[in-house]
Order: structure tokens, then C-alpha cells, then sequence
């Protein structure tokens, strides 16, 4: 990926043939939608679907600016949270969009979905399943699913063995990032997302990670915000161009999220928000790496430092070990005994290594055993 970029330029186009589509960054899109809509979308009927948090928020605004531009449009909610994010609740979007009043959604209509990560993966989900596919945008409004999970198609819902263990890949037909929407965000789902795009840091763009770690409170981090979310949405775009499908480098998107996946679980998905547990996953990796001779020492050490300023966890010591290894099991990047994790060997550079998970597992409880970590 080129470090330098055009900072003049807030739209990414992500090209994947047939699948391309433009993701747009500026504040105050919002209120442009309609705009945006137009050349991407022929019809006049669209479903808005937004949790419950997001609802009250931004999505009578929408519909009105939508209605005003002259589409007919249907508002669906559901419950906020993780929680929701699971079959019976795609049952009920499917009964939402079928619902005649004031139209049954058809595959000439389009549906957005509104919201943080849980609802662009739901309902992203749910109109790719929905009639066998029905277009839909993605407007993310959490600082988490605009520079991750509104980006690159993958959308999914999840099952009790685990986090996003049904899904599919099915690419928008654009992408809305308003950053104003930030504003409205608590504390902790705002730095949640913080996560992601530490991330982005650590595997791609050591520019992106001295922003970062050149801030040390909400209000520097959002004075470069768009700069934040475009550095971050264009290391995945560039990424998912070449890998569409998640079969090889893509993978290095999940950096953190090997052993953050089974704190998320183990949690609950209460404990952990998603960020926080890809936090906790990265710092594991780098402590790991850094006990192979694969990562630059020092590096899990300036990583707590930055967590501690943004007020992240890491290091969740109650964490049952047995049933962490145990939800690695059913981990997606897995391949039957095997599992690919990814390391950082310095500053936006990474290697992925294949192993098998008894050899991960032994790696792992030889490190605990030397930070007497262990019982």
C-alpha cells in the first residue's frame, strides 16, 4: 500500500469487478444521502433496519431526508447489542421486510442497514440471504464498523459455538462514513473502535500508528478523524481487492482477533466489547511473538502503554484457559487441525505463520509458565 496519500480525496473506490463499489468519507453525508443514493439505486423503495440504540438517533432523520428526495420508505429496529446479533433476530428482520405496510421489500428495492458492526454484519446478512439477495448500502455510524466491518463484504451472524460462524460475502452498493456521527458515541464504544484501527497500525501503516500514539484523549483523536478513517478504510480496501474471499492475506486482518474471538465468547459478549477483545488479542500476539523472536521486543509493552491512555483492557487473567483454546477450536481461520496466526515481526509489517493448534497451545502455556501467569 502507498504511504502517501491523497488527503484532498475522502472516496475510495474498492474494485472487485462487478462487486465495486465507492466508499464515501465526509462529515455531514448524512444529510446528503439521498445524493449518494441516487446513481447506485433505480428504485423508489428502501428499508432502513437500525438497532434500538441507533433508531432515536439518526434513522427518523434518514427516513425524512430520504422521503423529502421522494423514495417510500419502511424503518425497522431491533434490539441493540451483541446479543442480537444471531438467527432468531434475522428471522424477525425477514418479517419485518416482507411485512406489506407499507411494502414487502422485493430485490428492486434496497435496504441500508444503519448502525455499528453488529447491525451492518445482521442485516447485511439478512439481504444477502433475503429473496436469494437484495442490494443494500452500508452507513455505519460506531467508529469500529466504519473503518472495519462496513468495509469489504463480509457480513454474518453468530452461532453458539461462536462469533460470526454463519455468514457470507456479499459487498454493498456503497459505503456512507459520516464522522459526525462519532459525536453521539459514549466513551467506551467510541474507544472500542479504537481497536481496529490500532490495527491498522500495526500491520500496514506506521504513519497511522504515530497519529494514534500521538494523542492521548478522544478530543485529539477526533480532530484527525478523517484522516484516522481513511488511512484505516484504505489499508483494508486495498487488502480486500486482493483477496476478496479471505483465503490469504485478508487474513491479516485479523490480527488480535485469533485469541480476541475467544475472550469475546468466553465473555459472553458482555465482558468484551468487540475492539476491547481484539485488544486483548493483539497484546497476547505480540507477547507471544515477542517470545518466539518473531516480534521486535518492546513492542506488547508500548501497546499496554497506549491501552492504558485510551482506557482499553488487556490481559484478562480470570480467562478460563481450557475454554479459551477450546473456542479456538471452532476459530474461521482454522483448518481442521491447523490455524493461521498472525504475527507482527516490526512496525506495519506482519508474517503469517500455519500451525497446528496443540503447537500454538504449547506455545502459549510455555509463555504463561515464564510470566508465571499459570496456576
Amino acid at each position: 500500500m502507498n504511504d502517501v496519500l491523497k488527503r484532498t480525496n475522502r472516496t475510495l473506490h474498492v474494485s472487485l469487478e462487478e462487486n465495486s463499489y465507492d466508499i464515501h468519507i465526509k462529515a455531514g453525508i448524512l444529510q446528503q444521502v439521498a445524493e449518494y443514493i441516487k446513481p447506485i439505486f433505480k428504485g423508489t423503495r428502501i428499508a432502513v433496519a437500525a438497532d434500538s440504540n441507533v433508531t432515536p438517533l439518526y434513522a427518523a432523520k434518514l427516513k425524512a431526508i430520504l422521503e423529502a428526495a421522494g423514495y417510500i420508505v419502511k424503518l425497522i429496529s431491533f434490539p441493540a447489542g451483541e446479543k442480537s446479533k444471531n438467527l432468531q433476530t434475522v428471522e424477525m428482520l425477514y418479517d419485518a421486510f416482507l411485512t406489506p405496510h407499507p411494502f414487502a421489500v422485493t430485490r428492486s428495492d434496497l435496504i441500508i442497514a444503519l448502525g455499528g458492526g453488529v447491525t451492518g454484519d445482521m442485516v447485511g446478512f439478512a439481504a444477502a440471504t433475503l429473496l436469494r439477495g437484495v442490494p443494500y448500502v452500508q452507513i455505519p455510524t460506531t467508529l469500529l464498523s466504519q473503518v472495519d466491518s462496513s468495509v469489504g463484504g463480509k457480513v454474518a451472524v453468530d452461532l453458539k459455538q461462536g462469533k460470526n460462524l454463519a455468514g457470507v460475502f456479499y459487498q454493498p452498493k456503497t459505503v456512507l462514513i459520516d464522522p459526525d456521527t462519532l459525536n453521539t458515541l459514549p466513551d467506551r464504544v467510541f474507544f472500542d473502535g479504537m481497536g481496529e484501527v490500532i490495527k491498522y497500525g500495526y500491520i500496514a501503516d506506521e504513519t497511522l500508528y504515530e497519529i494514534i500514539n500521538g494523542c492521548s484523549n478522544r478530543s485529539q483523536l477526533m480532530a484527525q478523524m478523517e484522516e484516522i478513517i481513511y488511512r484505516s478504510v484504505d489499508i483494508k480496501r486495498d487488502i480486500v481487492e486482493r483477496d476478496e474471499k479471505d483465503t490469504g492475506e485478508r487474513m491479516v486482518l485479523n490480527f488480535g482477533h485469533t485469541f480476541g474471538h475467544g475472550y469475546e465468547k468466553l465473555g459472553n459478549y458482555e465482558r468484551f466489547m468487540h475492539g476491547e477483545a481484539v485488544c486483548c488479542g493483539m497484546e497476547h500476539a505480540l507477547r507471544l511473538g515477542e517470545a518466539q523472536g518473531i516480534t521486535a521486543p518492546g513492542y506488547a509493552k508500548q501497546l499496554r502503554e497506549m491501552l492504558d491512555r485510551f482506557g482499553l483492557p488487556y490481559q484478562p487473567n480470570d480467562i478460563d484457559r481450557n475454554e479459551l483454546y477450546a473456542a479456538l477450536a471452532h476459530d474461521k481461520k482454522g483448518s481442521g487441525e491447523n490455524i493461521t496466526v498472525i504475527f507482527i515481526t516490526e512496525l506495519g509489517h506482519y508474517t503469517m505463520k500455519k500451525m497446528p493448534k496443540a503447537e500454538l497451545r504449547a506455545m502459549d502455556e510455555a509463555l504463561c509458565r515464564e510470566e508465571n501467569r499459570c496456576e
